[in-house]
């Protein structure tokens, strides 16, 4: 007999930072389990070669910069209209930042907390919309593990990581009403392209302590898509406001 435990059959989901890492491992997985895929990132040439990839041929290319924070709510609400009520959607778009403090410019803080933080809300504020999403539904916004555990130079970084995990206890609480579950993930260090141009940058004893930090190693793009494609589906329909962590023990140190 099959096992349909995770199905995203029928599904519409929204991927932003569709174009790599998480963001693409994730709508690779969800196209597998049967949903249509909106995929959402500023580079239209890397979407259409991940759309390329992908299962099936009703997905979606929606090329768009989530800088522009007034615009998303009508950026969905046109989606929605286009390509049908969306069912869940996953924030995996993110920009990271290591940079000591004595470098740290305001310009850096207003970037950063843009993306990361202020478009999640945003988001979520267009996905609650009744012309938007179909009822229940689920969101997903990707966190970190150094919202909770300390590392030096990232502050930043971490800052807009803590303000994911505190929004989504509170958009959980908000949103229930209108069975719209909210979650995020925590992951510890995920080998995608900007990890590998992270660790380029250091020498390979600081690679070996990040790396010691972690007792089951580094981690790989599926390893969290596999949590997100649970709580998008059914199968996690009792499950609101909590920190997944996917960190191969990181934080079990």
């Amino acid at each position: 007999m099959k096992n349909n435990f995770v199905s995203l059959q029928g599904k519409t989901i929204l991927v932003t930072g569709a174009s790599d890492g998480i963001g693409r491992a994730s709508a690779a997985l969800f196209a597998q389990l049967g949903a249509k895929v909106i995929l959402v990132a500023r580079n239209e040439e890397k979407l259409k070669e991940v759309y390329r990839s992908l299962v099936g041929t009703s997905h979606v290319i929606a090329p768009f910069d989530l800088k522009n924070l007034e615009e998303i709510p009508v950026f969905l609400t046109r989606l929605a209209g286009e390509h049908g009520l969306l069912h869940g959607l996953l924030h995996a778009a993110g920009i990271h930042l290591v940079r000591p403090l004595k470098l740290i410019t305001p310009q850096n803080l207003e970037d950063i907390f843009k993306v990361n933080v202020s478009a999640a809300i945003m988001l979520a504020k267009g996905f609650r919309q009744k012309t938007v999403s179909q009822r229940p539904a689920s969101l997903v916004f990707i966190s970190s593990v150094v919202a909770l555990v300390g590392q030096a130079a990232i502050s930043p970084y971490a800052m807009t990581k803590g303000a994911i995990m505190a929004a989504a206890k509170s958009l959980a609480i908000e949103l229930a009403p209108e069975q719209i579950r909210v979650n995020s993930i925590l992951p510890g260090v995920v080998m995608t392209a900007m990890t590998e141009s992270l660790f380029a940058k250091m020498g390979e004893e600081q690679v070996m302590a990040i790396k010691k930090m972690h007792p089951l190693g580094f981690g790989e793009p599926i390893d969290v898509a596999n949590m997100v494609a649970f709580l998008l589906s059914d199968a996690a329909r009792w499950i609101t406001g909590t920190d997944m962590m996917v960190d191969g023990g990181y934080t079990a140190i």
